[in-house]
Protein backbone atom coordinates (compact mmCIF):
# COMPACT_ATOMS: atom_id res chain seq x y z
CA UNK A 1 0.00 0.00 0.00
CA UNK A 2 1.09 3.55 -0.73
CA UNK A 3 -0.24 6.79 0.71
CA UNK A 4 -1.23 9.28 -1.98
CA UNK A 5 -2.33 12.90 -1.86
CA UNK A 6 -5.53 14.06 -3.51
CA UNK A 7 -4.55 16.32 -6.42
CA UNK A 8 -8.08 17.41 -7.30
CA UNK A 9 -11.68 16.75 -6.32
CA UNK A 10 -14.46 17.23 -8.88
CA UNK A 11 -18.12 17.18 -7.88
CA UNK A 12 -19.75 15.39 -10.81
CA UNK A 13 -23.37 15.20 -9.57
CA UNK A 14 -25.12 15.97 -6.26
CA UNK A 15 -23.90 12.64 -4.81
CA UNK A 16 -20.92 11.64 -7.00
CA UNK A 17 -17.35 12.97 -6.83
CA UNK A 18 -14.14 12.10 -8.65
CA UNK A 19 -10.87 12.12 -6.72
CA UNK A 20 -7.62 12.46 -8.69
CA UNK A 21 -4.27 11.31 -7.30
CA UNK A 22 -0.79 10.43 -8.63
CA UNK A 23 -0.89 7.49 -11.04
CA UNK A 24 -0.73 4.03 -9.51
CA UNK A 25 1.28 1.24 -11.10
CA UNK A 26 0.48 0.43 -14.74
CA UNK A 27 -3.25 -0.24 -14.82
CA UNK A 28 -5.74 -1.41 -17.42
CA UNK A 29 -9.39 -0.39 -17.97
CA UNK A 30 -11.65 -2.41 -15.69
CA UNK A 31 -9.13 -2.94 -12.90
CA UNK A 32 -9.69 -1.62 -9.38
CA UNK A 33 -7.71 -0.44 -6.36
CA UNK A 34 -8.31 -0.99 -2.67
CA UNK A 35 -8.73 2.40 -0.98
CA UNK A 36 -7.93 2.66 2.73
CA UNK A 37 -9.41 5.27 5.03
CA UNK A 38 -7.76 4.94 8.46
CA UNK A 39 -10.31 4.27 11.18
CA UNK A 40 -13.12 3.89 8.65
CA UNK A 41 -12.72 1.05 6.14
CA UNK A 42 -10.89 -0.28 3.10
CA UNK A 43 -13.03 -0.52 -0.04
CA UNK A 44 -12.55 -1.55 -3.68
CA UNK A 45 -12.96 1.23 -6.25
CA UNK A 46 -12.73 1.00 -10.04
CA UNK A 47 -10.28 3.33 -11.72
CA UNK A 48 -12.08 6.02 -13.70
CA UNK A 49 -8.91 7.64 -15.09
CA UNK A 50 -5.79 5.83 -16.25
CA UNK A 51 -2.69 7.66 -17.42
CA UNK A 52 -0.51 10.42 -16.00
CA UNK A 53 -2.91 10.58 -13.05
CA UNK A 54 -5.38 8.09 -11.62
CA UNK A 55 -8.86 8.70 -10.31
CA UNK A 56 -11.75 6.98 -8.58
CA UNK A 57 -15.34 8.08 -8.93
CA UNK A 58 -17.42 7.73 -5.79
CA UNK A 59 -21.17 7.68 -5.17
CA UNK A 60 -22.14 8.26 -1.55
CA UNK A 61 -23.79 5.08 -0.24
CA UNK A 62 -22.22 4.53 3.21
CA UNK A 63 -19.66 5.71 5.74
CA UNK A 64 -16.57 5.00 3.62
CA UNK A 65 -17.92 6.64 0.48
CA UNK A 66 -19.19 9.61 2.48
CA UNK A 67 -15.73 10.07 3.99
CA UNK A 68 -14.17 9.90 0.52
CA UNK A 69 -16.65 12.44 -0.84
CA UNK A 70 -15.63 14.90 1.89
CA UNK A 71 -11.93 14.84 0.97
CA UNK A 72 -10.42 17.86 -0.74
CA UNK A 73 -7.15 18.71 -2.45
CA UNK A 74 -4.29 17.76 -0.15
CA UNK A 75 -6.21 15.02 1.64
CA UNK A 76 -4.62 11.58 1.85
CA UNK A 77 -5.76 8.03 1.24
CA UNK A 78 -4.05 4.66 1.21
CA UNK A 79 -4.09 2.82 -2.11
CA UNK A 80 -3.05 -0.70 -3.03
CA UNK A 81 -3.32 -2.28 -6.43
CA UNK A 82 -4.32 -2.31 -9.21
CA UNK A 83 -6.02 -5.69 -8.85
CA UNK A 84 -8.08 -8.05 -10.95
CA UNK A 85 -8.36 -8.59 -14.67
CA UNK A 86 -9.35 -6.01 -17.26
CA UNK A 87 -11.61 -5.50 -20.25
CA UNK A 88 -10.32 -7.07 -23.47
CA UNK A 89 -10.84 -5.14 -26.67
CA UNK A 90 -12.20 -7.44 -29.37
CA UNK A 91 -14.27 -6.85 -32.50
CA UNK A 92 -14.80 -3.69 -34.50
CA UNK A 93 -18.26 -2.51 -33.41
CA UNK A 94 -18.48 -2.46 -29.60
CA UNK A 95 -21.47 -1.43 -27.49
CA UNK A 96 -20.66 -0.09 -24.02
CA UNK A 97 -23.50 0.11 -21.48
CA UNK A 98 -22.97 1.98 -18.23
CA UNK A 99 -25.57 2.22 -15.50
CA UNK A 100 -25.15 5.05 -12.99
CA UNK A 101 -21.62 5.24 -11.61
CA UNK A 102 -20.80 2.15 -13.71
CA UNK A 103 -20.02 4.65 -16.48
CA UNK A 104 -16.78 5.41 -14.60
CA UNK A 105 -15.33 1.93 -15.18
CA UNK A 106 -16.14 1.96 -18.91
CA UNK A 107 -14.88 5.45 -19.77
CA UNK A 108 -11.15 4.55 -19.75
CA UNK A 109 -12.07 1.59 -21.99
CA UNK A 110 -13.81 3.93 -24.44
CA UNK A 111 -10.72 6.16 -24.43
CA UNK A 112 -8.46 3.21 -25.22
CA UNK A 113 -10.80 2.07 -27.99
CA UNK A 114 -10.66 5.49 -29.65
CA UNK A 115 -6.87 5.46 -29.38
CA UNK A 116 -6.97 2.12 -31.24
CA UNK A 117 -9.07 3.54 -34.05
CA UNK A 118 -12.48 2.28 -32.92
CA UNK A 119 -15.66 4.33 -32.56
CA UNK A 120 -17.63 2.75 -29.71
CA UNK A 121 -21.33 3.19 -29.12
CA UNK A 122 -21.88 4.21 -25.49
CA UNK A 123 -25.23 3.93 -23.73
CA UNK A 124 -25.44 5.53 -20.30
CA UNK A 125 -28.46 4.94 -18.12
CA UNK A 126 -29.26 6.98 -15.01
CA UNK A 127 -32.23 7.77 -12.79
CA UNK A 128 -32.36 11.43 -13.83
CA UNK A 129 -30.42 13.89 -15.99
CA UNK A 130 -28.84 15.32 -12.81
CA UNK A 131 -27.01 11.97 -12.42
CA UNK A 132 -25.33 11.99 -15.85
CA UNK A 133 -21.63 11.20 -15.49
CA UNK A 134 -18.75 12.01 -17.88
CA UNK A 135 -21.15 13.00 -20.65
CA UNK A 136 -18.90 15.77 -22.00
CA UNK A 137 -15.79 13.61 -21.63
CA UNK A 138 -17.40 10.92 -23.79
CA UNK A 139 -18.69 13.47 -26.30
CA UNK A 140 -15.16 14.78 -26.79
CA UNK A 141 -14.07 11.26 -27.67
CA UNK A 142 -16.56 11.18 -30.53
CA UNK A 143 -18.50 8.18 -29.23
CA UNK A 144 -21.98 7.48 -30.56
CA UNK A 145 -23.62 8.49 -27.28
CA UNK A 146 -27.09 7.43 -26.17
CA UNK A 147 -28.76 8.43 -22.90
CA UNK A 148 -31.63 6.84 -21.01
CA UNK A 149 -33.21 8.23 -17.87
CA UNK A 150 -35.70 6.47 -15.62
CA UNK A 151 -37.75 9.66 -15.25
CA UNK A 152 -37.54 10.76 -18.89
CA UNK A 153 -35.69 13.99 -18.06
CA UNK A 154 -33.20 13.38 -20.91
CA UNK A 155 -32.98 11.01 -23.83
CA UNK A 156 -34.86 7.72 -23.81
CA UNK A 157 -37.55 7.47 -21.12
CA UNK A 158 -36.94 4.10 -19.47
CA UNK A 159 -34.37 1.65 -18.22
CA UNK A 160 -30.98 1.23 -19.88
CA UNK A 161 -31.55 -2.52 -20.24
CA UNK A 162 -34.74 -1.91 -22.23
CA UNK A 163 -33.07 0.70 -24.42
CA UNK A 164 -30.12 -1.68 -24.95
CA UNK A 165 -32.53 -4.38 -26.16
CA UNK A 166 -33.93 -1.93 -28.72
CA UNK A 167 -30.45 -0.96 -29.92
CA UNK A 168 -29.53 -4.62 -30.31
CA UNK A 169 -32.61 -5.19 -32.47
CA UNK A 170 -31.71 -2.29 -34.78
CA UNK A 171 -27.91 -2.51 -35.00
CA UNK A 172 -25.19 -5.10 -35.40
CA UNK A 173 -22.64 -5.09 -32.57
CA UNK A 174 -19.89 -7.67 -32.18
CA UNK A 175 -19.01 -7.15 -28.49
CA UNK A 176 -20.89 -5.79 -25.47
CA UNK A 177 -19.30 -4.30 -22.34
CA UNK A 178 -21.47 -3.51 -19.33
CA UNK A 179 -21.01 -2.10 -15.83
CA UNK A 180 -23.68 -0.97 -13.40
CA UNK A 181 -26.46 -2.36 -11.21
CA UNK A 182 -26.41 -6.14 -11.33
CA UNK A 183 -30.08 -6.56 -12.22
CA UNK A 184 -29.49 -4.35 -15.25
CA UNK A 185 -26.38 -6.28 -16.26
CA UNK A 186 -28.19 -9.60 -15.92
CA UNK A 187 -30.91 -8.39 -18.31
CA UNK A 188 -28.28 -7.17 -20.79
CA UNK A 189 -26.58 -10.58 -20.56
CA UNK A 190 -29.88 -12.26 -21.46
CA UNK A 191 -30.19 -10.00 -24.51
CA UNK A 192 -26.58 -10.66 -25.49
CA UNK A 193 -27.22 -14.41 -25.38
CA UNK A 194 -30.40 -13.95 -27.43
CA UNK A 195 -28.38 -12.24 -30.18
CA UNK A 196 -25.29 -14.48 -29.77
CA UNK A 197 -23.07 -11.49 -28.98
CA UNK A 198 -20.12 -11.98 -26.60
CA UNK A 199 -20.25 -9.85 -23.47
CA UNK A 200 -17.90 -8.64 -20.75
CA UNK A 201 -19.49 -7.53 -17.48
CA UNK A 202 -17.88 -5.89 -14.44
CA UNK A 203 -19.18 -7.64 -11.32
CA UNK A 204 -19.23 -6.22 -7.81
CA UNK A 205 -18.98 -8.26 -4.60
CA UNK A 206 -17.55 -7.65 -1.12
CA UNK A 207 -13.81 -7.66 -1.80
CA UNK A 208 -11.75 -7.65 1.39
CA UNK A 209 -8.36 -9.23 0.69
CA UNK A 210 -8.29 -8.54 -3.11
CA UNK A 211 -6.00 -11.54 -3.70
CA UNK A 212 -8.41 -14.49 -3.68
CA UNK A 213 -7.85 -15.72 -0.12
CA UNK A 214 -10.80 -14.76 2.07
CA UNK A 215 -13.63 -15.89 -0.21
CA UNK A 216 -15.95 -13.02 0.68
CA UNK A 217 -16.42 -12.21 -3.01
CA UNK A 218 -17.07 -15.76 -4.24
CA UNK A 219 -19.59 -16.39 -6.99
CA UNK A 220 -19.84 -19.93 -8.34
CA UNK A 221 -16.29 -21.27 -8.84
CA UNK A 222 -14.79 -17.78 -9.03
CA UNK A 223 -13.39 -15.10 -6.73
CA UNK A 224 -14.44 -11.73 -8.13
CA UNK A 225 -11.39 -9.99 -6.68
CA UNK A 226 -8.92 -12.16 -8.57
CA UNK A 227 -10.75 -14.00 -11.36
CA UNK A 228 -12.73 -10.83 -12.13
CA UNK A 229 -14.02 -8.27 -11.79
CA UNK A 230 -14.53 -8.62 -15.56
CA UNK A 231 -16.56 -11.73 -16.42
CA UNK A 232 -16.90 -12.83 -20.04
CA UNK A 233 -19.70 -14.87 -21.58
CA UNK A 234 -18.30 -18.27 -20.60
CA UNK A 235 -17.75 -17.19 -17.00
CA UNK A 236 -21.22 -15.68 -16.73
CA UNK A 237 -22.80 -18.89 -18.02
CA UNK A 238 -21.17 -20.73 -15.11
CA UNK A 239 -22.65 -18.36 -12.50
CA UNK A 240 -26.09 -17.82 -14.07
CA UNK A 241 -27.79 -19.34 -10.99
CA UNK A 242 -26.35 -16.49 -8.86
CA UNK A 243 -25.77 -13.60 -11.27
CA UNK A 244 -28.55 -11.08 -10.78
CA UNK A 245 -30.11 -13.28 -8.10
CA UNK A 246 -27.98 -13.73 -4.97
CA UNK A 247 -24.74 -12.65 -3.32
CA UNK A 248 -23.02 -12.77 0.05
CA UNK A 249 -23.32 -9.88 2.48
CA UNK A 250 -20.42 -8.69 4.65
CA UNK A 251 -20.94 -11.57 7.11
CA UNK A 252 -21.02 -14.24 4.39
CA UNK A 253 -24.80 -14.74 4.49
CA UNK A 254 -26.47 -15.24 1.12
CA UNK A 255 -28.91 -12.43 0.33
CA UNK A 256 -30.99 -11.41 -2.66
CA UNK A 257 -29.54 -9.08 -5.28
CA UNK A 258 -31.84 -6.06 -5.20
CA UNK A 259 -30.25 -3.53 -7.54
Amino acid sequence: MIVVEILKMVKETPDIVTLYFPAVEVARPGQYVMVWLPGVDEVPMSLSTIGKASSITVRVVGEATRTLSELNTGGRIGVRGPYGNSYRITGRKPLLIGGGVGVASLTPLAEEMVENGLKPTFLMGVRSSSQLLFKERLKRLGCDLFVSTDDGSEGYHGYASVYAAELLEKNRYDQIYVCGPELMMAKVFTEAEKHSIPIQASLERFCKCAVGLCGSCAIGPYRVCKDGPIFDTEMLRKVVSEFGKSRMDQSGRMIRVDH
